[in-house]
């Protein structure tokens, strides 16, 4: 009987919130904001498939922080900030009291104990064998030569063969391979070639785009409803564990081969090894008394930090380079300018040394403004240790949730002025031709303070090389009438794709 009058009460609850939705509609033309139970949820929800410039209108005429207000009891609440003041706060002043959490670890449970879901000591000694590790002579070395011998061997074929085919191709694919190849060489020193004229799907690329789906589904769910979908193993949640299960056995894989293969190599001293040094072998054999919180002989500790790098290194850089070269297509003039000054650079004879690719002021301002308009990394979030005061004057509970949407970042009005939503490589170049710094909780693609983007040179570089690479030889257009717009999930990506024909460029 009690249930049964359960059932009765939340029939009557969800009759009447739909004749609410119903009749304040037809007299009102809008959707209300805040509602008996539910709270804000039924909002979010109408608004999900246009959440990014949803977000952008609710921050701007809520003076840049929104605090959201989910079902009670369903742990949805959280203060949804763009505040510059409050991010330098949260990122950098006061970074200690700032975490990830449980919260997130949960809904990111698929990374394990990855340095994007760690906090306090543990992510501190992985940031150290990180900077180590990627900050070597060597591993830069090995970064440059491997994009280059991807691009000559990959990209630049790839391209020439739908040029002289003259069909259309899917250019945000074509960057996601280019990337997930090049960042599995450098993770693990294995090549899965999916950048090839067969296009063959890769099911570790495809498990990589299931789970960011899924996660931001798990961020407009309460708790309680995804925890029972994947118990259950229904809709994103089914999807979620399949990855997971081929994300396993994927890096078992790789992981069982590196270890094979040192064994082999063991006692043999080969000067070309150690400067193809990849991040797998570096983990391996990284000195755990100087990390003693890292137990490298474990293939969890393994996989969890070669699935943080894939995925850090393959979707944002695609992402990126995908809205770069969309935005050029609407901006020719832009164009014009980043070929002229690569010629006055002379790439083409001096080659891309970090010098030269630094003297590219135009190009890493359009660059910079792609990310500004069309951040990979959409949103972040943090969970203070302790209640707090933000400088806005909005006080946070120990452990409640707090979000930053870049997205909405990079288009206030309030932050970057009248010409927010403008595509203007010149704003991040100074009156004297040289490159223009902003503050990175202005700016905060590459993350802020002391969780700054380990990977900022080498993912700038590579598309930098990609872009002088396209731009020099090629001539792409824009397929029109397809729909432009942002998927859903952790990463920026293009819903839809990009399609585009190439044609080669005469260079007489």
């Amino acid at each position: 009987m009690a249930s049964i009058s359960l059932l009765q009460v939340s029939v009557a609850i969800l009759g009447f919130l739909i004749l609410h939705y119903l009749l304040f509609k037809k007299l009102y033309g809008r959707f209300r904001l805040n509602w008996p139970v539910l709270r804000m949820l039924p909002a979010l929800l109408r608004a999900l498939h246009r959440i990014y410039d949803y977000s952008v209108k609710i921050l701007e005429i809520s003076n840049l922080t929104f605090p959201f207000e989910g079902p009670q009891f369903a742990g949805m609440d959280m203060l949804v900030t763009v505040d510059p003041a409050n991010i330098h706060h949260i990122m950098t002043s006061n970074f200690t009291n700032y975490i990830k959490g449980p919260a997130f670890q949960d809904v990111f449970d698929v990374f394990g104990d990855g340095i994007i879901t760690t906090d306090l000591e543990l992510w501190k000694t992985l940031r150290k064998s990180y900077q180590a590790i990627l900050h070597r002579q060597e591993f830069q070395r090995f970064s440059m030569s491997t994009m280059t011998r991807k691009l000559k061997d990959g990209l630049v074929p790839l391209l020439d063969h739908f040029a002289e085919k003259g069909t259309t191709v899917d250019l945000q694919d074509v960057f996601g391979r280019f990337t997930f190849d090049t960042i599995l060489i450098l993770a693990t020193g294995s090549d899965p070639r999916s950048l090839s004229v067969e296009m063959p799907e890769d099911e570790f690329a495809k498990a990589l785009d299931d789970v960011g789906e899924g996660i931001l589904y798990r961020h407009v769910k309460p708790r309680f409803l995804w925890k029972l979908q994947n118990w259950v193993g229904l809709g994103e949640e089914k999807k979620m564990t399949k990855a997971n299960a081929i994300f396993d056995r994927v890096c078992a894989k790789y992981i069982s081969g590196k270890r094979e293969e040192m064994k082999r190599s063991q006692g043999v001293i080969d000067k070309s090894n150690v400067e193809s040094e990849d991040i797998l072998t570096s983990f391996i054999k990284l000195d755990t008394t100087k990390y003693k919180l890292l137990n490298t002989s474990d293939d969890k500790f393994l996989r969890d930090n070669i699935l943080t790098f894939i995925l850090a290194g393959r979707d944002t850089t695609a992402s990126a380079l995908s809205w770069f070269f969309w935005l050029l297509s609407e901006n020719p003039k832009v164009v014009a300018k980043i070929r002229q000054e690569v010629i006055n650079t002379d790439l083409s004879r001096t080659g891309n040394s970090q010098e030269n690719l630094d003297k590219l002021v135009y190009l890493h301002g359009a660059l910079c403004e792609a990310l500004r308009l069309y951040p990979p990394v959409c949103f972040g979030r943090k969970s203070p240790i302790k209640s707090d005061v933000l400088p806005s004057g909005h006080k946070v509970d120990a452990n409640s949730n707090i979000v930053i949407c870049l997205y909405a970042l990079g288009r206030m009005r309030a932050v970057w002025g009248e010409d927010a939503l403008q595509f203007k490589p010149e704003r991040w170049i100074t009156e004297n031709g040289g490159m223009k710094h902003e503050p990175s909780f202005k700016f905060l693609s590459f993350n802020a303070g002391p969780r700054t983007c380990l990977g900022k040179h080498i993912a700038l570089n590579q598309m930098k090389i990609v872009a002088v690479e396209i731009l020099q030889n090629y001539d792409i257009k824009v397929v029109e009438g397809q729909k432009i717009e942002p998927v859903l999930g952790i990463i920026l990506s293009m819903k839809h794709g990009l399609r585009i024909t190439v044609t080669k460029r005469c260079l007489a």
